[in-house]
């Protein structure tokens, strides 16, 4: 089965490590990736992943761990303008040939296809709900003004009487006045 030319960066040989537990190797790339999306983040097919891994043979596995990192781009949640950052994945996995559990990677022959845990460790940093920034003050629900752009003299909206009998409530691990 042959694999693409844009996945092949992702391919390891692993055959010296396996002969010898206790051997390290580090890994260091960067290479292009599909489309990753989750929500309102996505990482454009075509963005540069930077790979850092630090690969160790055990008698009968692999442990792989460091970081891999790209930018994302997404739409903010409160403004809807355009949002964009840079996620960074912390890695910590084992591969092994006779995985026998879910948690497990599989490792079959000597190379090691790292393109589906960078996409998964990734895909778990994406930001389900994108800022543009963190202080956005996103859209005037009552006229649609970017509120980050304009004021458009609304102020704060009241609050909603028919939740005034839970305001005295107190819930555990929270003090009075918050």
């Amino acid at each position: 089965m042959s694999v693409p030319a844009a996945r092949r960066a992702f391919l390891v040989n692993v055959a010296e490590l396996l002969r010898r537990p206790g051997t390290t190797r580090d890994v260091v790339f960067s290479a292009p990736v599909e489309r990753l999306a989750v929500v309102d983040a996505r990482i454009p097919e075509g963005t540069e992943v930077g790979v850092d891994l630090h690969l160790e043979a055990l008698p009968d596995a692999l442990t792989v761990t460091g970081t891999v990192a790209a930018p994302w781009e997404g739409t903010c949640r409160r403004c809807l303008e355009p949002a964009h950052g840079h996620v960074v994945a912390a890695v910590t996995e084992l591969y092994s040939p006779h995985p026998d559990s879910d948690e497990i990677w599989p490792l079959s022959g000597d190379q090691l296809d790292l393109y589906p845990l960078v996409c998964e460790a990734l895909m778990l940093e994406l930001p389900l709900a994108p800022l543009c920034r963190d202080d956005c003050a996103g859209l005037c629900p009552e006229c649609g003004t970017n509120r980050n752009l304009a004021d458009c003299g609304h102020g704060e909206r009241a609050p909603d009487r028919r939740w005034a009998a839970l305001e005295g409530l107190e819930f555990p691990g929270e003090g009075r006045g918050r």
